[in-house]
């Protein structure tokens, strides 16, 4: 796949985000890397989460978060999944952002996969 054809993998992912998340994201780029610093990564949020944010902050840089594109197309067992595999990487990502650690974005990607399960 091409870089320019992931990018819009990806851009099609965060638009898949639902508006009342999407309108919060400030100050937040998001990158496309070919392969991850570590192996094994498909993303990674950098920055100062949402909850850890004050008024009384003054400027800081953009968080980032970066999605690696190797990985994902290595990954996926088909266009559907790699497109799926985006999805739930950029989520995984932006709860980053909102605050979550490791262990509850994990417990709320299991919730989510339970109620895709059940048709909710």
């Amino acid at each position: 796949m091409t870089p320019r054809d992931f990018d819009a993998l990806v851009e099609r992912a965060v638009a898949a985000v639902p508006a009342r998340y999407r309108r919060r994201l400030e100050n937040l780029t998001i990158v496309v890397e070919p392969e991850p610093p570590t192996p094994g990564l498909l993303g990674l949020y950098h920055g100062r989460p949402l909850p850890q944010r004050s008024v009384y902050d003054q400027f800081y840089l953009p968080d980032q978060i970066t999605i690696y594109q190797g990985p994902h197309e290595r990954f996926a067992r088909s266009p559907q999944h790699l497109e799926d595999l985006v999805k739930e990487t950029v989520w995984h990502e932006i709860a980053h952002y909102f605050g979550l650690n490791e262990a509850e974005v994990q417990r709320a990607e299991r919730r989510r996969a339970r109620r895709r399960a059940l048709g909710r």
